[in-house]
Parts: structure tokens; C-alpha cells; sequence
């Protein structure tokens, strides 16, 4: 815990005319991993956007492909304008295919997206993390990885300063992950706890999926409904002390 940075939420706006973009292949993503932190990056004034990299084809239980991607996409919309991010870009790459889509082309994409709307805060996944066993979630991570500092040199995409995209390094990232990771920052997420609870809910797609696994799984529901599945199984983590049981954990790099 010493040399963990457990963050403060910073009064007024200290981060106006920031821009932030998570980066994620998921629709729930963002909310699952970072929702605590995109509210709290906008509340202190950065402009918020959303990438989703996959078209979220395979993520219901027992919907067709094309009603899933249909229903996701609205879904993502609801939940983003529930956080106030400025808008969504879908990248719409084969959902769980990632890993066969061409990690170049993914990078090119975000570059020039970076550069367009000048992004300084990058929120993703890590791709130094261990044990991923989503190819979508590590390809993108990597694709993010390479994207920030890439978008800032004068000679990657010089095509892209002829139609007045200039080259903008992503200066800070937050990366998140689902097992171990060496992590340096934890945001407390106390205070929003229901808010995101309320994001993860407007996911009902996916959401009725894990719920409806889960079911399939154990027989008989091991939570009273799905609000308490969400609060105890998908954000719920081992307290680090007394007064900190809710909270996001990220490798934090500057």
C-alpha cells in the first residue's frame, strides 16, 4: 500500500479543455473496468470520448448476431450519454477476432483518431497485464500502447498533417486489467458506487448474458438479482483497508 496513490476527487473543474478517450473492444468495458474514473475525469472538466473496437457480436445469450450488434450499439449510446462522454466511435472489428484483424491497421485507426481530437488521457486496458485470456482485450491494449506515442512523431502518418491532423502525443494512461498487474494508483469510487451500478444496468445485453451464464453455471442464483450481481460479483473487491472496499485499480503512467 505505500507505494500505492489512493486519488482524491479535485473540486471545480481543474481539467478543463482536457480531452480523455477509453479505449476498449467491449460495450460494457468501460463501464465495468473504468466507469468510477470516467466520472470522475469528466466531473473535473475533460471533454470524454468513447472507442469501442469490436462490434459486440457475440456478447448475448440467445439473440441472433445481428440483433445483438443492433442492441449493443444502442445500449453503448444510452450509457455514454448517461456519462457525458461527447461522442462514440465504433472501430467494428469481428467480435473475439481481434487477434485476426490487423493490429497495424487498428493502430493507424487510433493515431489518426488521437491526433483528430487531440487526446491527452487514454483509459484502456494493460497491456503488460497477466493472464488475459480475451485475444480482443489484449490486442487492444497493445493497439492503444503503440497508438499514444506514435500519434506524436512527424513521420508516422505524415499524410495525415496534409489534412490539417497534426502530429499529438497521448501524454497520460490508465490501464486496468483483470488479473494481476502492477497497478500504482487506486481511484475510490465510494462516492459513485450507485452511479455505476446504474451505467453497468443500462448494458442489458451483455449484463443478461453474465447473468443468465451465471445461472446456467450454478442451478440457482447466488445473489438476490442482478443489481446485487453487479454490486458483489463484478465490482465488489478485497478491501485494501477498513473504509475502501469499492474501488478501480490502475497501472497509472505519466
Amino acid at each position: 500500500m505505500d507505494d500505492i496513490v489512493i486519488e482524491t476527487w479535485k473540486k471545480g473543474s481543474p481539467h478543463k479543455g482536457k480531452v480523455c478517450a477509453a479505449v476498449f473492444p467491449h460495450s460494457d468495458d468501460f463501464s465495468l473496468s473504468a466507469g468510477g474514473l470516467i466520472i470522475k475525469l469528466i466531473g473535473e472538466g475533460y471533454a470524454g470520448y468513447f472507442i469501442r473496437t469490436s462490434n459486440d457480436e457475440m456478447d448475448s445469450y440467445d439473440l441472433t448476431a445481428g440483433e445483438t450488434i443492433f442492441r449493443i450499439e444502442q445500449e453503448t449510446r444510452a450509457v455514454a450519454n448517461f456519462f457525458g462522454i461527447q461522442k462514440v466511435y465504433d472501430l467494428n472489428y469481428k467480435n473475439h477476432y481481434l487477434d485476426h484483424a490487423l493490429l497495424t491497421e487498428m493502430r493507424h485507426r487510433l493515431i489518426a483518431l488521437f491526433r483528430f481530437l487531440k487526446v491527452d488521457t487514454v483509459i484502456s486496458f494493460d497491456p503488460w497485464g497477466h493472464y488475459e485470456e480475451n485475444p480482443d482485450h489484449y490486442i487492444t491494449a497493445m493497439a492503444v500502447e503503440q497508438a499514444c506515442w506514435m500519434s506524436g512523431r512527424q513521420l508516422d502518418l505524415p499524410e495525415l498533417k496534409d489534412m490539417g491532423i497534426v502530429p499529438h502525443f497521448v501524454t497520460e494512461k490508465y490501464y486496468c486489467a483483470r488479473g494481476p498487474q502492477e497497478s500504482n494508483l487506486i481511484v475510490d469510487i465510494s462516492d459513485v458506487l450507485e452511479k455505476k451500478i446504474d451505467a453497468i444496468e443500462m448494458h442489458q445485453t451483455p449484463i443478461d448474458n453474465m447473468w443468465k451464464e451465471h445461472l446456467a453455471v450454478n442451478g440457482y442464483p447466488l445473489y438476490k438479482d442482478k443489481r446485487d450481481f453487479i454490486k458483489k460479483a463484478l465490482i465488489e473487491s478485497k478491501p485494501i483497508r477498513e473504509d475502501l472496499r469499492y474501488y478501480e485499480k490502475y497501472r497509472h503512467i505519466i
